[in-house]
């Protein structure tokens, strides 16, 4: 694959990736049985501020970009764009799903959600543009504190759940099915989308955790 093909693809699983991981959320807030840790904390946030739950998520992921300045991380052009792309993505999802009163709807919405989820996040990590605001902030500590990336993780999404929680957010089956089955859905889909390196044959490996996937080179 030439090297313009190359960026070209890898730009379209970018944008491909986050417009799907916007709709995927979208999927678990109106099926209503839990959402992933940082959209409990979206959906606390929305119901406090009145804001969309989009317009929520591109507010704190700015706010947590910000917080990179002192951890002297450097964002990318996928990490300006997960910003912006996913919250949009999300609202306009949400305005175009009705809202299901039956579990035989919800059920299957809440599966779909967490199923998209994974194949959106091997989709736009895949592409190798940078990671996304709070993953940043996740290894950006990792490397400040020293401490490990599990811990670090664990650490900050314990909080993130809680505090969602404590404002309204949703926590439910879906949550926990979400934390069990987001690594190996998206290890999967990391080697399913993987764009093989320039100057190599290799590709991108990833080391799945429980709800986040930590990319080595």
């Amino acid at each position: 694959m030439s090297t313009p093909d190359r960026l070209v693809r890898r730009l379209i699983q970018l944008y491909a990736g986050l417009a799907l991981y916007g709709a995927s959320s979208a999927l678990l807030v109106t099926a209503g049985l839990g959402l992933e840790p940082w959209g409990v904390l979206h959906q606390g946030l929305a119901k406090l501020t009145g804001l969309t739950i989009g317009v929520v998520s591109i507010i704190v992921g700015a706010a947590v970009l910000l917080l990179w300045i002192p951890l002297r991380q450097r964002p990318g052009l996928g990490t300006v764009s997960n910003v912006f792309a996913i919250g949009l993505a999300m609202d306009g999802t949400l305005a175009l799903i009705p809202d299901p009163r039956s579990l035989a709807v919800r059920i299957p919405l809440m599966l779909a959600g967490i199923a998209l989820n994974g194949a959106a996040t091997g989709l736009y990590i895949s592409a190798r543009f940078g990671p996304g605001p709070r993953d940043g902030l996740m290894t950006g500590l990792h490397r400040r504190t020293g401490r490990s990336i599990r811990l670090v993780r664990t650490t900050i999404e314990v909080a993130v759940v809680v505090t969602g929680f404590l404002l309204g957010g949703t926590i439910g089956v879906g949550t926990v099915l979400y934390a069990v089955a987001i690594g190996p859905l998206a290890q999967l889909f990391l080697r399913v989308f993987a764009i093989p390196a320039e100057s190599a044959r290799s590709t991108v490996v990833a080391e799945a955790t429980p709800e986040r996937v930590i990319l080595r080179p």
